[in-house]
């Protein structure tokens, strides 16, 4: 709403008349049109040009975007899905480059993501998951080091500012796995610079000793604060993700609603078309070339088929992300 009545002021300061009513109808179009283009700008930093092209052309006309963004379809999705795909390839171009002023611009898009949507707690475990997989694979770096911190410490002092969201980045149990991976940023950073000023045998030594305290003195921490409900328990929604049937046993207004009802197979074909076969081809050449920006896509495109299975509300977010992958075949 503050995104349309915005739209609407803006246009009436240039002096061309428009009804509200005609700006709500065609505020979904109109972010779908600036998704082709951020779809471009994201295929583009993970592979070409060319593969960008094609993958405008796709999110333009595939049936999962399409029934999100009709005219008239004035629903959080209609802007959420340009918010979330903008934050994403805001988030490449700042790991890439280890940029400041990128990380600084990708939080600025992770608030507008939160004002828009409450999906965006799979983007802030999206972002700490590619960071704690890089560290996995030896490809942590100070490049990602300054732009995870920059993102989390910025976008969740931002994302707290919006009322429904309050204090949950730091209370909620939902948020605890980005907070979980920025301390492991600190820890690993402080990892690098003491292998440069002591000896290797010295360094395991601490690197043992530092390990074990923190685990402990870490599980400790969280579990005192979880039973005096300094942290929110996990919500029922969460626990319908790993366990289909717990809302059906346990909160049946959950389960009546349709959008959490499990998607069927056939729905992936009616709303991918041919990206249905294309994505397991490009799930493949990015496997072939592993690089920062292709671990990403990687868990991004995993994650979402699996929410996609046992929840149509996230058909938008998961077909777009497909798409991303597939034109990796490009």
């Amino acid at each position: 709403m503050i995104t349309s009545t915005l739209l609407f002021n803006v246009l009436h300061f240039l002096n061309i008349t428009i009804d509200i009513r005609n700006v709500c109808v065609f505020l979904a179009p109109l972010f779908s049109s600036l998704t082709t283009i951020v779809t471009y700008h994201l295929t583009k930093e993970l592979w070409s040009t060319g593969a960008g092209l094609i993958a405008a052309s796709l999110i333009s006309i595939v049936p999962g975007y399409i029934s999100r963004s009709v005219a008239g379809s004035y629903d959080n999705e209609g802007i959420a899905i340009f918010c979330m795909l903008l934050t994403y390839t805001l988030w490449i171009k700042a790991v890439k480059r280890g940029s400041v002023a990128w990380a600084v611009v990708c939080s600025l898009a992770y608030f507008y993501m939160v004002s828009s949507w409450g999906g965006y707690v799979f983007l802030i475990n999206l972002i700490p998951m590619h960071v704690f997989a890089l560290m996995l694979t030896g490809r942590f770096n100070s490049k990602v080091y300054v732009s995870y911190c920059t993102v989390y410490c910025l976008g969740t002092i931002l994302s707290m500012q919006i009322p429904f969201v309050g204090f949950q980045p730091i209370q909620s149990s939902e948020h605890m796995a980005a907070f979980g991976v920025f301390g492991l940023c600190q820890i690993v950073g402080f990892y690098h610079y003491i292998q440069s000023v002591l000896s290797k045998q010295e360094v395991h030594l601490l690197a043992r000793f530092a390990i074990g305290s923190v685990v402990i003195v870490g599980l400790t921490a969280a579990t005192i604060l979880q039973f005096t409900g300094k942290i929110a328990p996990w919500t029922g929604r969460f626990y319908s993700l790993l366990d289909p049937s717990y809302a059906k046993n346990n909160i049946p207004i959950i389960a009546s609603v349709s959008e959490h009802q499990p998607t069927a197979w056939s729905s992936f074909y009616f709303d991918l078309q041919l990206l249905v076969f294309m994505f397991p081809v490009g799930l493949y050449y990015c496997f072939a070339n592993l690089s920062t920006e292709n671990i990403f896509i990687i868990l991004y495109g995993v994650t979402s088929i699996f929410r996609w299975c046992y929840g149509k509300i996230d058909v938008g977010s998961s077909s777009s992300d497909v798409r991303c992958r597939c034109y990796r075949y490009e």
